[in-house]
């Protein structure tokens, strides 16, 4: 009775922790401009289906496409067997769903199975990441914390499968050993193989102390996973789904224009124009920070799953400029976290004198050539270039920032009506010759 009253306590601790920071992360989103992103239904669950459950983008990669759905299926199906585990932590019992007998047999064997090629991705993972040091894992942006969440969240998993097939072995050797409680169903291809032999000399009670440390080391696990998530990349898990269904459906290359500059030139081509009900004139144009962006840039910020994908394509990043998509979207959920934060203290946001330009330099903004490669590559839609444009129309529009060559071009177009640095009268003069 104590055990199941520490394990409700448990849970109810976790849970509650867990619920409070997502309504931060959900309030730090709806800090973000209004957006309708509610039309045609069918296509965004189709792209739900598509890119957040069948990870069809992954696919463009073969080998780090199958692994991460190791990973990605361990971590959903694997929960079905938590379920089992958080009814027997509550009532006392011990394997409550074995009543489905050969589908649970079933069950119990594939999810041992998937759990060991999970096993296998992360170590895999890990040699990628630390002893092959692919490019995208080792550029400066993944320095500090990134870099150090990457390797937390691989040994998190492994340590959480391990448990799971340790206890497990514990169980088939407890069952073939006929001790009370322990009732012979399940199926465990791999964990009776690959951990009973070497627990087998175990005596029965040593064996019952370890599968109750094994058992609270797996729920404690999961619950300690659980409230990690939010402050980790690996909270994807959660945002790809929603992130995918508000993707933007129109064409990539069809960049958004400003409504409040859109209606401003139609009341001044026009002037006896009805003004529409309600409009207020604009009192600033891109943006200058979190606030600027809308809410789906700020999903995207805390959707990122810092694979570097967008980065490693980039023509701007591989040749050597400062730009990296991948930075744009942390910076951004950075600079999203530190507002949050100011809020939680000061109960409304207190200016701090900061904004996102104090994130991303001039640099970073100017050197994308807003080709979308980046938005085609992320495996779950996520739009770094719609962030850089933005702030580019802040600096242009507001600060009349640009660099010389963008500012003669305007001048040009001003004066000349073309890019170009001639005259309108003597556009035809090639002819004479």
């Amino acid at each position: 009775m104590i055990s199941q009253i520490l394990f409700v306590l448990l849970s109810a601790i976790a849970t509650f922790i867990f619920v409070k920071n997502l309504g931060k992360i959900r309030r730090n989103i709806l800090l973000g401009k209004d957006i309708d992103l509610s039309d045609n239904k069918p296509l965004r669950f189709k792209n739900m289906l598509k890119l957040a459950f069948g990870q069809t983008k992954m696919a463009v990669r073969p080998v780090p496409f199958v692994l991460h759905f190791f990973v990605y299926a361990g971590f959903i199906l694997i929960n079905i067997e938590v379920i089992e585990i958080m009814i027997d932590g509550m009532f006392g019992t011990h394997r409550s769903l074995s009543s489905f007998g050969l589908v649970y047999n079933l069950a119990i064997g594939f999810f041992e199975m998937l759990a060991l090629c999970t096993l296998i991705s992360c170590i895999v993972f890990l040699i990628r990441r630390y002893i092959v040091k692919l490019k995208r894992f080792t550029s400066s942006d993944l320095k500090g914390f990134p870099n150090q969440d990457a390797a937390t969240i691989l040994f998190i998993e492994i340590l959480l499968m391990g448990a799971l097939l340790k206890l497990n072995a514990i169980d088939f050797i407890l069952q073939q050993r006929g001790v009370a409680h322990f009732i012979p169903v399940g199926s465990f291809p791999i964990s009776s193989w690959l951990i009973a032999p070497m627990l087998s000399n175990y005596s029965t009670e040593t064996l019952l102390i370890l599968e109750r440390i094994a058992w609270w080391f797996h729920i404690i696990g999961i619950f300690l996973f659980m409230n990690y998530l939010p402050f980790s990349k690996h909270f994807h898990i959660i945002m790809a789904f929603p992130n995918t269904w508000f993707s933007n459906l129109k064409a990539k290359g069809a960049l958004n224009n400003m409504s409040s500059v859109t209606q401003e030139v139609k009341l001044m081509l026009d002037p006896n124009a009805a003004i529409p009900d309600g409009y207020q004139p604009p009192t600033s144009f891109g943006v200058k920070d979190v606030f600027d962006l809308t809410w789906k840039n700020l999903m995207d910020a805390y959707t990122c799953t810092e694979c570097g994908r967008c980065s490693s394509v980039c023509p701007a990043n591989t040749t050597g400029k400062k730009l990296s998509p991948r930075k744009i979207m942390m910076d951004t959920r950075d600079r999203l976290e530190e507002v949050g934060k100011n809020i939680d203290k000061n109960k409304t946001f207190v200016d701090d004198e900061k904004n996102l330009h104090n994130y991303i330099s001039d640099e970073e903004l100017w050197a994308c050539t807003t080709c979308n490669a980046c938005v085609e590559a992320c495996p779950i839609n996520i739009n770094p270039m719609e962030v850089i444009v933005e702030m580019r129309r802040f600096k242009v529009m507001e600060k009349s920032s640009a660099p010389a060559s963008i500012n003669a071009m305007f001048n040009n177009m001003e004066n000349n009506q073309a890019p170009w640095q001639f005259s309108p009268m003597d556009r035809a003069n090639w002819t004479e010759e």
